[in-house]
């Protein structure tokens, strides 16, 4: 088994929630997104975002909007809608059992 498969896995599984975590303030960019990714070090691709931010429309957790840029093609920015908004909270509450229960299993010595 390859470390470096399992790490990206543990990776995908978070980043569903983790964009719309970016998106709770306000609507961004998909650069704006990307950039924010990576400045958590949860590398990311455009190949692997848009896909994604498309399903996540699809679902109804997003919507978007564009705007008309300056210097090339019109840019999409998208927003959390109330739906997401809601789904984001579940999540949170979800993440926050997990990352407990997690922390708990990988700190404590087991007990025989």
């Amino acid at each position: 088994m390859k470390i470096e498969n399992t790490k990206a896995q543990m990776r995908k599984g978070v980043l569903e929630y983790c964009i719309l975590s970016i998106l709770k303030d306000g609507e961004a960019y998909t650069s704006d997104i990307l950039d924010t990714l990576k400045e958590a070090k949860l590398l990311v691709v455009e190949g692997t975002i848009y896909p994604l931010l498309t399903r996540l429309k699809n679902a109804g957790l997003l919507s978007y909007r564009w705007e008309e840029s300056t210097g090339g093609p019109p840019r999409k920015y998208y927003a959390l809608t109330e739906t997401g908004t809601l789904f984001l909270t579940e999540l949170n509450t979800t993440w926050s059992t997990l990352l407990k229960a997690v922390n708990r299993v990988t700190s404590e010595k087991t007990k025989k």
